[in-house]
Parts: C-alpha cells; structure tokens; sequence
C-alpha cells in the first residue's frame, strides 16, 4: 500500500474510533444537519489559505486546511458507513470512475485536439450518464448548487452554457453587452424604479461575472482579493489616524483619501508574488570582509527562497521579500557572532531543492541537513537555518 493509502486508512480509522461506543461524546453526537456549517467554514478556511499562497504565503498551513476539510469528508463517509449506505472506500471508488470515465482522451482511445473539446465530450458524457440513471438527460445547467455565492453560479452556468456552443465569439461581444447592460442600468437608476434598478444591476453583475470567465479570471476570486485590498488599505488609514491623534470618525473625506493613497502606492511596491513562498525574517544589517563574495552567494541563494535582490547602494548588497531587507556592507567579518538565523521553509520538499543548489553551486556551505531542515554558513561565516 503506498502512503497515501496508508494515511488515509489510518484517517478512517480514526474517525471509527471517534464515533465508536467509547469515543468521543461530541464527535458522537454529530449528524449530517450538524456538521454542515462545520463543512460550509473548512471550505473557506482552504480558500484563504489558497489566498494567501497567492501572495507569496507558505504551503504548510493550506497542507493544513486541506486536512481539515478531507477530514469532514471521512467523517459524512463515516455517518453513511454506520446506516450502512456507502463507506470511504465506496466514495473514492465512486469518483475514480467517474473521472476516468469523462477522461476518455487520456484512459482510453479518442483523440482531442484542445480543452474546448474535452469540456463538450464533458458535457455529453455527463449527460449521457443522467439518461442512463434517470431516463432523462437533464440540463447542461446541472450541477452548479443554489446554495453556492451568486458570482460564482454566474460564471459556472455560463461556462456550462458555452459547452454546447451558447457562447460569445470572443471577448469583444461580452465587453459590449456589459456596456449594453450599464446603458440599462442608466436609465432605471433614472427612472429612480426600484425594482428596475434591482433588474438592470443584477444583470450588470451577471454580464461582469461572464467577462471574468473570458478573461480567465474568477469573479468570485477577483472580489475576494479585491476586499482582502480594501481591508488592508482602510486599516492602514484607521491606524495613520490614531498615530496622528485624530479622534474617532472626525478625520474628513480627503485627510482619509491621502491615507488611502498611501497604502495603495505602498502596496503597488510590492513585488509580484514569487513562485515560490517568501522566507519570512526580520531586517537586518551585517558588514562583511569580502562583499563580491557575499553578493555571488546571495544571487544564487535568493531565487531559491522566494526573495529578491534589490537595488541598493554600491558598497552594499541588499535583499527582501517585499517589505523586509537583509543587507551586506563592506567592512570586517560580523560572521563570528554564533547566531543561528532561521528562514522559514514552506515544506520539506523546498528544503531538499536548497540544499541540493547549494552543495551544487557552493559545495560546503550545507553543514547540517535534516528530513525538514538545513543549516548552512555563508561567505561571511554566519550560519544560517532554512526549516519547513
């Protein structure tokens, strides 16, 4: 058995144990009624974290996350298993097939010439699937829940729409039926009816829900990270005000605007996010003997990190995540200190790929490796900690 199974194995046995005779009394009590707001907040527990690791954030705590919500998983297989209507097993089973089922280009023989394809072969499958279960074929609509948020429905019904051919040509015609549609809106925000107004918004938003479609851009995704900004942006304003002695709501509109543009120029500094995640450490400053040295090493060592090298002065080598800098300058070795300074790793797997580019381009510098850690000492003798 590989790992996976065997970890998963032990998951569901877990989950036995905790819903058996002698278990525990609260994972006792639980019922599918139960555990749905449980599933409803572990679902967007992952989508935060997923959030975050699209903003240079670590792997591990989305590892996490994951955990959490396959954990509620086993355990509605668990309350199945007990009435004796399906198990994990019958749950993984169920959606292998299926998948191998609609992959008929990749396990079985028909040929495709693109992803536009293997959606329609999606679509046709799936509905000869229902036919078979309920003599009906159904709707190319089905599938997307009502419970779901409406900007995320928006862009899955039209994106199921389009698999039968019910589509703009290309993004142009989408661009205009937005215009069309803000033209409507116009006029009923004029017409000061309200039940027009509600209509002719609804289908401004239905019509932006389908651009982000076309642009590869999630609406549901794109709104979330546009109030992750706002979020940001206003509590930097809340906190400028409270250093500048401002009392609670009398700042006026342009004193709060100027804080506002501050923090979006702020947060337009930033780097894109990297591949890989940002190695967090506080900002420091070392002199070291011999700087090109120094500098070569950090070159190498940087892109490795998710970090940056940045444009400083010319007897200095600087470099960040961002929003922290390390900085060399030229002078007498600070490297005898003893300090330990630690990186943060966002997996074991990082850390293997750093070790194996440092012992390739600067063999020595490892000196301790670990399944989830290495330390290594730079040109300046400081020794540093990269740990997952």
């Amino acid at each position: 058995m590989s790992a996976t199974g065997e970890q998963l194995e032990r998951l569901v046995g877990i989950m036995e144990r905790l819903r058996a005779e002698n278990g525990c009394p609260w994972d006792r009590e639980q019922d599918l009624r139960s555990l749905r707001p449980y599933l409803v907040e572990e679902t967007f527990e992952v989508l935060d974290e997923m959030d975050r690791v699209a903003y240079g954030g670590p792997w591990r705590a989305l590892c996490e996350e994951l955990g959490d919500l396959l954990f509620q998983i086993v355990f509605h297989a668990q309350l199945a298993a007990e009435k004796g209507e399906f198990t994990m097993a019958d749950v993984c089973r169920a959606i292998s097939d299926k998948i191998t089922s609609r992959h008929p280009h990749v396990f079985g023989e028909r040929q495709v010439k693109g992803s536009e394809e293997v959606l329609f072969n999606w679509a046709k499958l799936k509905a000869e699937e229902k036919k078979r279960k309920t003599g009906r074929e159904g709707s190319v609509l089905d599938g997307v829940p009502t419970a779901a948020p409406a900007l995320l429905r928006a862009e899955r019904l039209t994106e199921k729409a389009s698999r039968i051919g019910f589509d703009w040509p290309d993004v142009a015609g989408v661009r205009g039926k937005l215009y069309e549609e803000l033209a409507e809106l116009d006029e009923a925000i004029a017409s000061k009816d309200r039940d027009a107004i509600e209509h002719e918004f609804g289908d401004v938003l239905f019509s932006l829900a389908n651009l982000g479609r076309f642009l590869h851009t999630p609406p549901e995704d794109a709104l979330r990270m546009a109030i992750r900004r706002f979020i940001t942006r206003f509590q930097h304003i809340e906190s400028a005000l409270r250093a500048e002695g401002i009392p609670f709501g009398e700042a006026t509109l342009e004193h709060m605007e100027r804080h506002w543009q501050t923090a979006k120029a702020a947060e337009k500094a930033l780097p894109p996010p990297a591949s890989l995640p940002r190695a967090p450490l506080t900002s420091l400053r070392f002199t070291v003997a011999d700087l090109p040295a120094q500098r070569a090493f950090w070159n190498t060592l940087v892109p490795l990190i998710g970090w940056q090298a940045e444009r400083g002065a010319p007897d200095e080598a600087s470099y960040g995540d961002g929003a922290l800098r390390l900085v060399f300058t030229e002078g007498s070795s600070s490297g005898a200190s003893g300090a330990v300074i630690s990186l943060g790793a966002p997996s074991s797997r990082a850390v293997e790929r750093l070790r194996a580019a440092l012992e390739g381009a600067h063999p020595g510098a490892v000196q301790a490796t670990e399944p989830q850690r290495i330390r290594f000492r730079d040109p300046a003798g400081l020794l540093w900690e990269y740990t997952a």
